[in-house]
């Protein structure tokens, strides 16, 4: 049986079984926490919070040399595998808009919406095409624990500006600045509508992965609650999104952000279509049994994509023979 991970991304590093020898020699406190699975092969306890975070450190350290990976432990832990993805997607949708050559280096800039205290994807994208970033949070502690991440690893010191969101009920407005071009934007939504619908969420989790009921302990999972919830869940606060979009389409190439429930699909295109885009685009994306997709959307008229590749992009690119040109006819 083929240990490949087949469902993520072809660049992603993780797309083999885990090396966990090699993840044990990046963090040694991991070998507390790996034990024989139901087959009887060692694997990580999943289950367990700590286990799972010292996982994650020994990926990013062994994979893409961060040592300094830290954060409350009230804060989500992100899955490294699923989590690099989404850069790589839109490596892939930066490259289709470019002729099939994929934008790398400083020139490049990207907004992450909601950093978070994890700081991942500026850190995946970073270490796997060079590009800049600013990573804005609403949360103060949040947007510390980031620039912390960002200040204590020396590939990142230069290429992140952590960018506080002071007024919760906007998400570029304050970020964005007048002059400012931003190649695209990437957002894991808050996809929970109330502390409740939260709870569940994170008890339906631990069930899955333990097949018991949770404890306590076992409900950090949650992550602390501007990262899981937003009145109106996932649908209200890309709504928001996309209407500020409006204000910065000229700053912006490709405004984007991941919509976990398919329900919501419908609802999102009827927002873009009275948002006045210009072309969107659905990729999809699936890490073992989740399967999710990234929504992007231009206001950016064909001549200005062009004006754009050219000023932005004509330097700075790696041809990948796996990303074709996009048809914006599609």
């Amino acid at each position: 049986m083929s240990t490949e991970k087949t469902r993520l991304h072809i660049r992603n590093k993780n797309r083999e079984r885990y090396d966990l020898n090699a993840l044990k020699e990046a963090e040694p406190a991991l070998s507390n926490h790996i034990k024989p699975n139901k087959y009887g092969d060692d694997s990580v306890d999943f289950a367990s919070p700590e286990a799972v975070k010292l996982l994650n450190k020994a990926l990013l350290n062994h994979y893409y040399g961060i040592r300094n990976w830290d954060f409350p432990a009230e804060n989500l832990c992100p899955p490294i595998p699923g989590r690099a993805d989404y850069p790589h997607y839109m490596a892939d949708l930066l490259g289709q808009s470019n002729f099939g050559n994929i934008p790398e280096g400083e020139k490049i800039t990207v907004l992450d919406v909601g950093v978070g205290a994890n700081c991942i994807y500026p850190i995946i994208g970073v270490t796997e095409y060079g590009w800049n970033f600013i990573g804005s949070d609403a949360d103060s502690k949040s947007a510390d624990s980031a620039s912390s991440i960002v200040e204590t690893n020396e590939q990142l010191k230069e290429k992140v500006a952590i960018r506080l969101q002071s007024d919760s009920e906007n998400i570029f407005r304050g970020i964005i600045g007048e002059d400012e071009r931003i190649d695209f934007t990437l957002c894991n939504p808050p996809f929970h509508s109330s502390a409740d619908e939260a709870e569940k969420g994170s008890q339906r989790k631990v069930r899955n992965l333990t097949g018991k009921q949770p404890t306590d302990t076992d409900l950090n999972f949650a992550g602390i609650s501007q990262e899981l919830i937003y009145p109106g869940g996932e649908i209200a606060f890309i709504r928001k999104m996309i209407d500020e979009s409006r204000t910065f389409g000229k700053n912006c190439y490709w405004f984007t952000t991941l919509v976990s429930k398919e329900s919501n699909l419908k609802k999102v295109y009827s927002a873009l279509e009275e948002a006045g885009i210009v072309y969107r685009k659905t990729i999809p994306m699936g890490t073992g049994n989740k399967v999710s997709r990234i929504v992007a959307w231009t206001f950016l008229t064909r001549e200005e994509q062009k004006e754009w590749r050219e000023s932005r992009w004509k330097d700075n690119k790696t041809e990948d023979k796996s990303v074709k040109e996009l048809n914006n006819d599609d």
